[in-house]
């Protein structure tokens, strides 16, 4: 099977592939674009971690931190700047797959600024100016499922911005959030908002169960424990779909609907695989299900182009059996509510390391392009 037919084939089965990076470079160069003509991409998410990344390592940036040094624009400023750029350009390059697909896909994420994860107020607030900033349809803004994010879910639906939920770990934490996906809908509606342009997403991360559940089993070490290594994402993410289904054929989801709106829909997010024993496909090939998202970094979009079999739905139908599995893992000693609330802390703390590195490269940028803007 050819790389487009791969890709093509999970298209098919109802997986709508997102790329999850995103750089000045990729849109100014078209890469992002030939992603969206060759490999069948349909949207693109960011996190600080990626903006990080590519602020540090490109000079695509160099123009606009010259000018934003000019006018002595505050780091905090700059970030803003610099990040709602590549979005709303991004934006641009997704319209036509936006359009194409009725609003279902060509997306683009922005996240909210991770420092205000426990703050719900503040995370609406923030949520409603990227929303103004940004200025384009295709946009989601991406709101964490911490305790405090769930009414900030609420809130910034409720006012008609689309919301990609992200840092979902847990079946239990997934059910209240689309619990606040339809209090958000049913809010927006009493307001007078037209609810078919709002779009949402639950990023439901996988790879990062494994490595901590793995880490445990090794540790407690049983010939019991170490034969569950590696079954726990795919069966976590696969009662998540379960729990999908069960939620949204409620009659509560039958009245938004009638009134027009479209579903939260899953997604499968942090699919690059970590462990190299494990395939590189793995999180893709085992996922796949009708009206999910998969956004995966390139790395696994090319894997899965090379050499990825794409077998027909995993997902459904398995709740029992992965169940099971859960059951076992408890069995042998997982307490899975500490591996969710170690996940969430640490999802959190790391998007707020990633911020500040991202705040420090801008600022030194700033600092080195100030004598020339002066000059």
């Amino acid at each position: 099977m050819s790389s487009t037919d791969t890709l093509q084939a999970l298209a098919e089965r109802g997986v709508s592939i997102w790329l999850d990076d995103l750089s000045r470079q990729r849109i100014t160069s078209g890469n992002l674009n030939e992603l969206i003509t060759r490999r069948h991409v349909v949207g693109v998410t960011s996190n600080p971690t990626i903006f990080a990344h590519a602020v540090e390592h490109a000079e695509d940036y160099a123009e606009q931190v010259c000018a934003l040094a000019a006018r002595s624009a505050s780091v905090e400023e700059a970030v803003r700047e610099i990040t709602v750029t590549d979005v709303r350009l991004a934006c641009e390059v997704f319209r036509g797959t936006w359009e194409a697909t009725g609003g279902l896909d060509g997306r683009v994420s922005l996240e909210v600024d991770p420092r205000l994860s426990h703050d719900t107020d503040a995370t609406v607030a923030q949520a409603a100016q990227l929303w103004k900033l940004v200025d384009r349809p295709n946009l989601m803004i991406k709101v964490p499922a911490t305790a405090e994010g769930l009414p900030a879910i609420t809130g910034a639906l409720a006012g008609g911005i689309s919301v990609n939920v992200t840092l979902v770990f847990s079946v239990q934490r997934h059910r209240e959030v689309m619990a606040a996906f339809f209090a958000g809908l049913e809010q927006a509606q009493a307001s007078g908002h037209d609810l078919a342009p709002i779009a949402s997403v639950a990023s439901f991360f996988v790879s990062r169960v494994d490595t901590e559940v793995d880490k445990r089993l090794e540790a407690i070490g049983t010939e019991a424990a170490l034969a569950l290594r590696g079954q726990a994402a795919v069966a976590n993410a696969r009662l998540a779909y379960a729990a999908y289904q069960q939620e949204f054929a409620t009659q509560r989801w039958a009245r938004l609907k009638q009134a027009g709106a479209a579903p939260q829909r899953p997604l499968w997010a942090s699919t690059g695989v970590k462990n190299p024993a494990y395939p590189d496909t793995k999180y893709v090939t085992e996922l796949i299900a009708p009206g999910v998202v998969n956004t995966m970094p390139e790395n696994t979009l090319l894997a899965l182009a090379d050499h990825g079999e794409i077998p027909g739905d995993q997902v459904s139908g398995t709740a029992e059996q992965s169940q099971r599995t859960f059951d076992e893992l408890t069995e042998v000693g997982i307490d899975f509510d500490d591996v969710f609330a170690v996940l969430e802390r640490e999802g959190v703390e790391k998007f707020d390391a990633s911020w500040a590195h991202l705040s420090e490269t801008v600022a030194a940028q700033l600092d080195k392009a100030a004598p020339a803007s002066r000059s």
